[in-house]
């Protein structure tokens, strides 16, 4: 196989530098283009016809999901792994629905990094194994809500309180003096209510506790 065209758009320098280092050390790799914004890297699309593209979720101009659903649309033999330092469902949902082929957490070394061009490249989809554990978590929970309700049924009654005031919004400082307790505490009862669930962001037990009935949605 002939070695790829990649283009690597990151508006970090400092990131995109050692993403490109681990990128040139692949065998599989060529040449290695970069970009620090989607608009920019849609312009420089037409002149490189690249292979595959490593996109950063979040940047100023035009973020990657906005670049990637328009790249889909006008160059879809193109593919795009999305870059990201953040493996819940909702950002790994977005990513897919705009068309990209895999999604690559920031954190990944060179042999993740090899995985996930070679899936691509076959026709694969390629998932970061932590993103994979949160989406398949996910989709376990939208598929069987009973499931949802025996979690939160086995909770302390201190995690459920916690549950509560965290999707209410209460910083952990707040929390500490309603419960009266550490802040330290607090955040001990957080991670393990976290763990407990399978839940990893704030956004996540939000939508949980709304899910779950714990809060109501006062829209």
């Amino acid at each position: 196989m002939k070695p790829l065209s990649i283009l690597l758009v990151e508006n970090h320098e400092l990131v995109r530098a050692g993403m490109r280092e681990l990128l040139c050390k692949l065998e599989q790799v060529g040449a290695v283009h970069e970009a620090s914004n989607g608009r920019d890297a849609l312009l420089l699309l037409e002149q490189l016809q690249p292979d595959l593209i490593f996109m950063d979720i979040a940047m100023s101009e035009m973020n990657g999901l906005e670049a990637t659903a328009q790249i889909h649309k006008q160059y879809p033999h193109i593919q795009v792994i999305m870059l990201s330092m953040y493996a819940n469902e909702e950002y790994v949902m977005q990513a897919l629905r705009a068309g990209a082929a895999g999604y690559l957490l920031k954190e990944s070394g060179k042999v993740e990094l090899a995985l996930a061009i070679s899936a691509v490249t076959e026709g694969q989809q390629y998932l970061s194994p932590t993103v994979a554990t949160h989406l398949a978590d996910y989709m376990r929970r939208v598929e069987d809500p009973d499931d949802d309700l025996q979690a939160v049924a086995q909770l302390t009654p201190r995690q459920r309180e916690i549950l509560q005031l965290i999707a209410e919004g209460h910083t952990t400082q707040e929390m500490a003096q309603a419960l009266v307790i550490s802040v330290k505490t607090v955040e001990t009862h957080r991670a393990q209510l976290m763990q407990r669930l399978g839940i990893f962001d704030i956004a996540g037990l939000v939508r949980y506790a709304l899910r779950t009935g714990v809060i109501v949605d006062g829209n």
